[in-house]
């Protein structure tokens, strides 16, 4: 097995880390870039840069095909990538590491080949959260046309909390799936997913944890939570674009059909039946994204660097000093006050569209989120048409904090 964490972990330093992004160096409109816009993608440090140049200027050939050097050194860089992963991560084995696009496509294969596999009949439930992402909302209604399944949704309270006894409340013999997210991208709530899954399966009920914005702030172990799936996109977590990761456990992929037919997913064709390969690459078909996966194991080797604690604990203190720091701003009202909360803050300000807050702060360089962020059924539970939002990652500073909030007492001074 290869190990690729380091027996000794690199002292953590905002000051050094900084200089491992490049694009942290750059101006916008003039101005140091400040960037804290990290739940919708995060910044790449020149490992992941430089991985992705070597592939492609040296490296380049497709897997699990040929029988020349480029092709084999590719495949091992590959499949090295699915192992990484697989200690990231603590899974079983490495089998259970499915490369895709992202979390989104991760969701929507569960979603579809559990409708096919007839696990879902006609009349039975998937429960979800209310503070969902659209990728964990929409494919989940995809296949409700197809059987008539009941699409229940745990309400969340004025802090963004999820309710657990209403939880429960909702569990019936005809529910089949429960699917969360383990942190909101809007709210920043982390949920109590291992007591989530303790509870479904007390009933034999499956879970899936959408992992998209956990995986960059938490070491998660899918072990010791007990999930039965997990998702997360590599761009979150200082990887390349286009690439992510379904782990499930090997009783449910084995019993999945293929979400995709083509080559290198299997084993005989013929014009009157196809045999399908075994767990990893019956659900890999056609060419992957080589080297996405190879810069998110080159993200994961950048991570292991770190104490993953110690990482977490320096965001949570950037989380505690935003906080603060905002709340000073007359007129702002945080959305999501949960006690278990990540480096993500929504906000609004009295009289002033979030629009116009990311637009105008922008010209000092600064990049926020605002709008609905692909939860529309958060902003209706708070009556809000947007937020503006700022999340954080390790790399952020309090100096840029403190640019956030001048950049907002500018805004207010234009709308006064």
């Amino acid at each position: 097995m290869i190990n690729t964490i380091p027996d000794t972990k690199k002292k953590f330093n905002v000051e050094d880390v900084r200089k491992d992004f490049p694009i942290l160096k750059r101006l916008v409109n003039g101005k140091p870039l400040v960037y804290l816009d990290n739940a919708a993608t995060s910044q790449k440090p020149q490992a992941v840069i430089a991985a992705l140049n070597q592939y492609y200027t040296f490296d380049n050939a497709n897997i699990h095909r040929g029988l020349y050097f480029l092709s084999e050194l590719a495949t091992d860089q590959y499949e090295t990538a699915r192992l990484k992963v697989k200690e990231f991560i603590n899974a079983l084995s490495a089998s259970e590491i499915i490369f895709v696009r992202g979390a989104t496509e991760a969701i929507n294969l569960v979603a579809s080949t559990l409708c096919r596999a007839k696990f879902f009949n006609s009349g039975d439930e998937v429960i979800i959260t209310h503070m969902e992402h659209h990728a964990n909302i929409v494919p989940w209604q995809l296949i409700t046309d197809r059987k008539q399944i009941k699409l229940k949704v745990i309400p969340i309270n004025d802090a963004g909390e999820v309710d657990l006894d209403a939880y429960q409340s909702l569990i019936t013999e005809k529910t089949k799936l429960v699917s969360v997210l383990h942190i909101s991208n809007t709210l920043g709530t982390i949920n109590p997913v291992k007591k989530i899954i303790e509870i479904a399966h007390s009933k034999g009920i499956p879970v899936l944890v959408d992992g998209a914005q956990s995986v960059p702030h938490l070491k998660v172990d899918v072990q010791e939570l007990d999930a039965d799936f997990y998702v997360f996109s590599g761009h979150k977590v200082f990887g390349p674009t286009g690439v992510g990761v379904l782990y499930g456990k090997t009783e449910f992929l084995e019993m999945m059909p293929p979400y995709q037919g083509g080559g290198s997913m299997i084993r005989t064709v013929t014009f009157e039946k196809t045999t399908f390969d075994d767990l990893p690459g019956k659900f890999e078909a056609g060419t992957p994204n080589i080297a996405g996966a190879i810069g998110l194991g080159a993200a994961i080797d950048y991570m292991n660097q770190f104490d993953r604690n110690e990482l977490t604990d320096y965001e949570n203190t950037l989380l505690i000093y935003a906080t603060e720091k905002l709340l000073g701003v007359e007129g702002l009202k945080i959305i999501g006050n949960a006690k278990d909360k990540a480096s993500v803050i929504s906000f609004v300000i009295d009289g002033i569209h979030p629009y116009d807050i990311g637009t105008i702060i922008d010209t000092d360089g600064i990049a926020i989120r605002t709008g609905h962020h692909c939860t529309q059924p958060i902003m209706d539970r708070f009556k809000i048409p947007a937020t503006s939002r700022a999340s954080f990652s390790f790399y952020n500073t309090k100096e840029e904090i403190d640019k956030l909030v001048m950049g907002l007492i500018k805004v207010k001074k234009m709308f006064a």
